[in-house]
């Protein structure tokens, strides 16, 4: 159970309507649309809804896989806990849900055995749902 719970109009309230339809209701948003899909900067990604750490940039990669391009690609979570997998069998496939274990809300999904990562796993995560804290920033925290 996620730690940070809001009520359906709280979460209307706090988030942008494309945040809101994409944490909340398991939207996804367009390949390529994103703004950190590109971001190479050093630096920490958090949840945009509740701030939680999520990924490193140094996990970060560019994915060369086929159906899994246009997206912020991870190797791995900044932290053990960071994220909660899920089973996903909506729309007639079979995949995991990477979920954010603070809050909720839906990031995207994990897809194993992938070659373009070094760890096999590529969290394929929606742009929208991140919030990136530059290196030097973070370090005066």
């Amino acid at each position: 159970m996620a730690a940070m719970e809001l009520t359906d109009d709280e979460w209307k309230q706090k988030l942008t309507p494309e945040q809101y339809a994409i944490l909340r209701q398991k939207g996804t948003e367009a390949p390529f649309s994103g703004e950190l899909t590109d971001n190479t900067e050093p630096g920490v990604y958090k949840c945009v809804a509740c701030g939680a750490v999520l990924f490193m940039s140094d996990a970060k990669h560019e994915s060369v896989t086929p159906g899994l391009q246009g997206w912020p690609s991870f190797a791995e979570v900044a932290e053990s806990g960071a994220v909660e997998l899920r089973e996903d069998n909506e729309l007639g496939m079979q995949r995991t849900e990477v979920v954010c274990a603070n809050c909720g809300g839906h990031l995207g999904h994990l897809f194993e055995g992938v070659n373009d990562t070094p760890t096999g796993k590529h969290y394929c995560i929606n742009s929208t749902c991140l919030a990136f804290q530059p290196q030097e920033k973070a370090a005066k925290q």
